[in-house]
């Protein structure tokens, strides 16, 4: 009976031991979790699983708006390099320039030729506006192009293996005060046909419509140069 009761005590000193170490654990392990290292700890660890979050949300956004913006950049090249053939109609801010034959009558011994105009005249004119920044340019609803010809065919001019007869409407787009001061200018190309009697008009113009080019292109001899220049 002794040695039960002794047994008795022993396991309840034990368990009383075990009790008080599991309280020491518990309490300890409060105390840390309620300490501020191991708050920031966790505070930090939700902040970097936000952080990550936000910025996979943030690549995503990145790389869609490359995606779009490669696109549209392409579409704004296509449509620059369009306009610059000529091959499409634009409209902008300009000029309207009409120019006729002299209405004088020649002298006699004069040559009749002087108070007509000529092809000449014709590219001073469309010279000075190119010069002056001009990004479009028709005649009688002719698109100019690197490949556009303005000649004499007798007393009219063939543009684009077009004849007209004048008056001639020269429809030009570009900064309308800048174009009107290269064609103004003393000495300049109007104030040399004007002495001939030439008949030269101005027209500053919000809008300026300058349709495409209506002919087709031929490549006999030239070949795009591919990567690497072969």
């Amino acid at each position: 009976m002794l040695k039960l009761r002794q047994g008795q005590a022993a396991i309840a000193l034990v368990c009383v031991v075990l009790g008080f170490m599991l309280a020491v654990q518990f309490r300890t392990a409060q105390d840390i979790r309620s300490s501020i290292p191991f708050q920031r700890i966790e505070d930090l660890s939700q902040r970097l699983s936000q952080t990550e979050k936000e910025r996979d949300v943030l690549l995503k956004q990145v790389y869609e708006l490359r995606q779009t913006t490669g696109a549209e950049s392409a579409t704004k090249e296509s449509e620059n390099i369009k306009m610059g053939a000529g091959v499409v109609a634009v409209r902008g801010t300009g000029l309207s320039i009409t120019i006729d034959d002299s209405k004088r009558l020649s002298k006699p011994g004069e040559n009749p030729n002087l108070y007509l105009i000529h092809d000449e005249d014709m590219l001073k004119v469309i010279n000075e506006l190119w010069a002056a920044g001009a990004e479009a340019i028709s005649i009688n609803g002719q698109r100019l192009i690197a490949t556009s010809e303005v000649r004499c065919a007798g007393p009219t001019l063939s543009v684009n293996n077009t004849r007209y007869s004048p008056p001639y409407e020269i429809l030009v787009i570009g900064e309308p005060q800048t174009l009107e001061n290269s064609l103004k200018m003393r000495g300049g190309v109007i104030e040399t046909l004007q002495f001939w009697g030439i008949q030269v008009s101005l027209k500053k113009q919000d809008v300026v419509d300058v349709p495409a080019y209506k002919g087709a292109f031929r490549f006999e001899y030239a070949k795009p140069i591919k990567d690497g220049g072969k």
